[in-house]
């Protein structure tokens, strides 16, 4: 599928709230998936179509016996670990990482449903679709990728959630290794910079054992953009730039592209510091290259004391030696911070033109239901005025309602479905099955040798108008025929 892209968004906290456990496992009340669906996009028909993957590999539905705290309350005791949060008033230990995986909307939906239609408005009922295998494979696919990557071991939950706007995964991990919590060895490295560096990383191992079987490109990780100031809520509602809404993808770029632009600044800085040191080490280099060249001439030559000379030399080697180590040093540095300046601006441009086709996107989005809402107000009008109309003509007397004989109000509510699907085959240049169904619904008021059809200039408004003022001529009975009632 075209520019279908993956998702993986990396997320550390100190702990697992029972709030969201029970999110993650729909551990709701009536009253609370009543709250879900009203603040968020949850469809309760659809619920059942949840699944996890249990240890081994095995597919399951969901075990909502015991919450995401007690499991790991139960993985650690049976290691013999100590949660370093325990007894804490306040958690300040980094020990789980939620990882969400997933893609882009149509290639999830694809694999989750196939070709069913899923009606994704709020309040659908969606009980009749079933979920397709591709989604428990490319899942397993995942799980494994983890398992490998991290420890199986260490899978405290991995729920998948086919009931919201975009299928998604939600992996609860614990960065244990060597029986201890070690998250900044595992995941967060020495500073931001290397952070960045294996996230990048991990988003490219992921899509090279996985997506590129499943058809998805690489994408770009939020967590390489520097998008790390979420609330818990931002977190629960995010599965990516196509799970949440587009305003709030579009405002968390904005945050990203400024804290880019922040790191952008520091790096631009440390490279202009360490090319201005490698500028001055190869200075200091030359000068001393030209000292000790003298020095040995001068030896040489005889031209001078030989001891003294010979002192000298040795002190200029010396020093060059101290040079060249930390001129090699500084290019070194130097290098790193050169990639990690141009890695920086890549993500800056990436962001950019993500962000444009997110402003893009919403603009459509609004066309659409600005045209949604616009259609189904006027068809409530249409059938207000239609019930109106029908109200007030029994009332009438017969030289009132003559008023409106061979009007389109009076077609309408008289024949309404009828003349409407008539104008449907018009529209669509069906003429002779329109004209076949006018005439096996008793019409036939308007035999005409006359060629129709839209002419050239006719835009889709006036055409449509003509083929509703055409299709109540059709649907008019033949002089001598009585209408159908």
């Amino acid at each position: 599928m075209a520019n279908a892209k993956q998702v993986l968004d990396v997320r550390v906290s100190k702990g697992v709230t029972t709030a969201q456990s029970n999110e993650h496992m729909r551990r709701w009340t009536e009253k609370g998936w009543n709250r879900a669906v009203e603040i968020g996009n949850y469809d309760p028909t659809r619920e059942h179509l949840n699944f996890e993957i249990a240890p081994g590999g095995k597919i399951r539905t969901i075990d909502k016996s015991r919450s995401i705290p007690e499991r790991i309350a139960d993985i650690l005791s049976d290691r013999g670990i100590k949660d370093p949060n325990e007894g804490l008033v306040e958690p300040k230990f980094r020990t789980v990482v939620n990882i969400i995986f997933g893609g882009s909307r149509e290639r999830m939906h694809e694999l989750a449903f196939g070709t069913q239609q899923v009606d994704f408005e709020n309040g659908a009922d969606n009980t009749r679709i079933r979920r397709e295998g591709d989604i428990e494979r490319w899942a397993k696919d995942v799980y494994s990728f983890v398992s490998g990557k991290y420890g199986e071991q260490n899978i405290a939950a991995f729920i998948v959630h086919l009931d919201e706007l975009n299928p998604h995964v939600h992996c609860t991990l614990l960065p244990i290794k060597d029986g201890r919590f070690a998250y900044k060895e595992i995941f967060a490295g020495k500073d931001k910079f290397e952070y960045s560096a294996r996230m990048k990383q991990l988003h490219t191992d992921f899509f090279a054992e996985v997506n590129t079987k499943w058809g998805m490109s690489r994408g770009t990780s939020i967590s390489e953009t520097g998008a790390r100031h979420r609330t818990t809520e931002e977190y629960r509602r995010m599965l990516s730039e196509e799970c949440t809404t587009i305003e709030e993808n579009i405002d968390r770029h904005r945050k990203a592209l400024s804290e880019l632009q922040s790191d952008i600044r520091l790096a631009e800085r440390r490279v202009k510091g360490l090319t201005t040191m490698v500028d001055n080490l190869e200075k200091s280099k030359a000068e001393k290259e030209a000292l000790l060249s003298a020095a040995e001439l001068d030896l040489k030559a005889n031209s001078g004391n030989a001891a003294e000379l010979a002192i000298r030399i040795q002190t200029l080697e010396k020093e060059l030696v101290g040079i060249n180590k930390q001129l090699a040093d500084k290019q070194q540095k130097l290098q790193a911070a050169d990639r990690q300046l141009t890695d920086l601006k890549e993500d800056m441009d990436a962001i950019k033109d993500r962000t444009e086709e997110l402003k893009e996107e919403a603009y459509k989005y609004s066309r659409d239901v600005h045209s949604k809402v616009d259609t189904l107000l006027k068809d409530v009008l249409l059938e207000s005025v239609v019930g109106e109309y029908r109200n007030v003509s029994a009332q009438m007397d017969v030289s009132e309602r003559q008023l409106f004989d061979g009007s389109l109000v009076q077609s309408i509510a008289e024949q309404g479905a009828d003349i409407m699907h008539c104008a449907t085959m018009l529209f669509l240049g069906m003429v002779d099955d329109a004209t076949t169904f006018a005439e096996t619904r008793g019409g036939g008021g308007s035999k005409s040798d006359l060629k129709w059809g839209r002419d050239e200039d006719e835009d889709n408004r006036a055409w449509a108008l003509r083929c509703m003022r055409m299709a109540s001529r059709m649907m008019r009975p033949a002089i001598g025929k009585k209408p159908k009632r």
